[in-house]
């Protein structure tokens, strides 16, 4: 009797929550077409002081995507970015890594408009940008989108480098689910109590389950290559060419799985310093640390995620042949100077010496974002007694992406109404 009263109020604050998101976002939506300026189609108005042009060597003359080619003792730092911040990767990690690089070296960021993410899951427009007019140009692109080339290309100097990460596709598809199953009504019904049994009876039969034209259905299908801009649930996709294309588009894509190797690749890549890569992890799930599923459940992820595997398996693949290029004595040596530099900065920042739960974060700008319903993503306090040196270094490597975003000048109306009233109505 108790689970189905359990269960009666569990659907009640479901479907309260879904009546009120809807209304909200509708209303959002009708604010934001306000908002937001028309699209001038002459290149003549309003002329922006930041135009692209090369400021280091060509994109020709450079490295591809985990390629094989012999680099130079000598490089000029590059400015130019866009990182393609993929879901449930470590990316937000990555991010706080460019936000610090950006604000140092005083570069232009491509924010989007009054939030912050692209539109997503719609394909990246380049009208998303604040501030966009024709001819705009940005130094670093790097929230969430869904990737369009076309419109990333034409916001970015000719010599950006294209970097963005991937991770093992059954982790992925498990973290996906834990994280996001509360958004995903294809989800609600799913025989089970909890994720994880809902997770391993989806994976015994999902096509019995899924449905391509769901609400946020993509979350559980091919979520790298839907985020990268392909289809993700055509059967017959080409997977080859998908490659050949990303190979041509990223000079490097990182994994998250070799996390440090992959920020070593990409200083490196960058020719930046290692004070450059130094960080935290951040936006993690307070039980994110070892994966629970069981080895058919992980077979039959990868095997649900076809496309997705592929991908992977192909970019590990070609990660290794970079690290045999970086020299793998080296790797290892420079690995463990990162690790070193990080938990002397660690000991130095956190209280504690490590994540806490959102209920036990002191500052309110050093709360992460939390998913819909759920308080699951841990964050940090800063020690007291920090020394004068690394001081704003600390607090700025602690730093939620919502909080830096504004920090470096993005206008999120949208993003902090939702949070206002997310708060409000205890959600």
């Amino acid at each position: 009797m108790n689970c189905v009263q359990s269960q009666g109020k569990l659907w009640r604050s479901i479907w309260k929550g879904l009546a009120l998101g809807t209304l909200l976002t509708s209303f959002l939506i009708l604010l934001y077409s306000y908002a937001a300026p028309p699209l001038s189609l002459s290149s003549t108005d309003n002329p922006v002081a930041f135009q692209c042009f090369a400021s280091s060597p060509p994109i020709a003359s450079r490295r591809l995507t985990n390629s094989s080619a012999k680099g130079t003792t000598q490089c000029q730092p590059q400015r130019n970015l866009l990182f393609l911040k993929t879901h449930k990767t470590g990316s937000s990690t990555i991010l706080n890594i460019l936000f610090r690089y950006g604000q140092k070296n005083h570069l232009r960021f491509a924010f989007p408009r009054g939030r912050n993410d692209f539109g997503y899951p719609d394909y990246f427009q380049r009208w998303q940008v604040e501030g966009y007019q024709p001819g705009a140009c940005f130094n670093v692109i790097c929230n969430h989108m869904r990737y369009q080339h076309s419109e990333v290309r034409s916001l970015l100097p000719q010599d950006a480098t294209f970097v963005t990460v991937l991770r093992d596709p059954a982790l992925l598809f498990e973290s996906s689910f834990q994280y996001f199953a509360r958004v995903i009504p294809l989800t609600w019904k799913l025989p089970g109590s909890n994720n994880m049994q809902k997770m391993e009876a989806f994976l015994h039969s999902p096509h019995r389950y899924y449905d391509s034209s769901g609400f946020n259905a993509h979350y559980l299908h091919n979520l790298q290559a839907f985020d990268l801009g392909y289809d993700n649930d055509v059967e017959d996709l080409n997977v080859k060419e998908v490659l050949v294309e990303l190979d041509r588009r990223f000079h490097l894509v990182m994994l998250l799985e070799y996390f440090d190797e992959s920020l070593l690749l990409l200083r490196e890549l960058m020719c930046w310093e290692i004070d450059d890569i130094l960080y935290f992890k951040l936006n993690a799930r307070r039980d994110s640390g070892a994966s629970r599923l069981s080895p058919e459940m992980y077979h039959l992820a990868h095997k649900w995620n076809t496309v997705d595997t592929l991908i992977y398996q192909h970019f590990n693949s070609t990660f290794w042949r970079r690290v045999e290029e970086y020299g793998s004595e080296r790797m290892h040596h420079d690995v463990l100077e990162l690790r070193r530099r990080n938990e002397e900065l660690k000991n130095e920042c956190i209280a504690g010496g490590g994540p806490v739960d959102s209920s036990n974060i002191v500052e309110s700008g050093l709360q992460p974002w939390q998913p819909i319903g759920q308080k699951t993503i841990q964050g940090y306090n800063l020690k007291n007694n920090i020394s004068p040196k690394h001081k704003q270094l600390c607090r700025n490597m602690l730093t939620p992406e919502i909080q830096y975003m504004s920090q470096l000048g993005a206008d999120l109306w949208v993003t902090q109404l939702w949070g206002n009233i997310r708060s409000l109505i205890k959600w």
